[in-house]
C-alpha cells in the first residue's frame, strides 16, 4: 500500500476520533482525484496543451543553443593548438558567454520563478479555481464534512466550518494555566 494511502487512512481515523467527541452525528468524509479531473476536464486539457506547446518551443530553443555551443566548442578543440594565444583567449571568452546565455535562458524559462512557473499560474489558475469551487459545491450539496484530494500529496480540499477548532485552541492557549511553563524541564 502506498504511503499516501496509509497517511490518508491515519488522517481519516484521527479526524473521526476527534470529531466523534464533538458531535454524535456521523461525519461524512469523501475524496476526489484532481489529477483524474484534470485529465477529463476539457478546459484543463486545453490549458495543459498550451503549457506543453510553450515548453516544447522553449526546449527547442534551448536545444538549438546547446547544439550551437557544442559545435563551436568542438571546432575550438580541433583548432586550439594552432591558434595564437590572443585568439585562443577570445574563443574561450566567446564559449563562456555562450554557456552563460544557455544557463540564463534555462533559468529565465524553467527556473524557480521562471516564465514556466508564471505561465502555469496564469493558465492553470482559472481551471484550478473552477475545480475547487465545484468540490466545495458538491461537498455542501451532498452534506460532506471533509473532502480530501488523493492525487499526489493528501490535501484537505474542503472542511465544514462547524468543526473548526481554531478559536477554542486560541482560547485554551490564552488561559493562564496553558501559558505557564512546565517545571523541571
Amino acid at each position: 500500500m502506498r504511503i499516501e494511502k496509509v497517511v490518508l487512512f491515519i488522517v481519516i481515523g484521527v479526524l473521526g476520533t476527534f470529531t466523534n467527541q464533538l458531535s454524535y452525528a456521523q461525519q461524512r468524509i469523501g475524496w476526489v482525484d484532481t489529477q483524474e479531473i484534470m485529465k477529463q476536464l476539457p478546459e484543463a486539457v486545453e490549458a495543459q496543451a498550451k503549457l506543453d506547446a510553450l515548453v516544447a518551443q522553449w526546449q527547442a530553443d534551448l536545444n538549438k543553443m546547446q547544439n550551437q555551443f557544442q559545435q563551436e566548442a568542438d571546432q575550438y578543440q580541433r583548432q586550439r593548438l594552432i591558434l595564437p594565444e590572443q585568439q585562443r583567449a577570445q574563443e574561450e571568452q566567446k564559449l563562456a558567454e555562450m554557456q552563460k546565455k544557455i544557463v540564463d535562458y534555462r533559468n529565465q524559462k524553467f527556473g524557480q520563478n521562471g516564465e514556466l512557473f508564471q505561465r502555469q499560474n496564469e493558465i492553470m489558475r482559472p481551471v484550478q479555481e473552477k475545480i475547487f469551487k465545484a468540490i466545495q459545491d458538491v461537498a455542501k450539496e451532498l452534506k460532506y464534512d471533509y473532502i480530501f484530494d488523493k492525487s499526489g500529496q493528501i490535501l484537505l480540499m474542503y472542511a465544514n466550518n462547524q468543526y473548526d477548532l481554531t478559536e477554542k485552541v486560541l482560547d485554551k492557549l490564552k488561559t493562564p494555566a496553558a501559558t505557564a511553563t512546565p517545571q523541571g524541564r
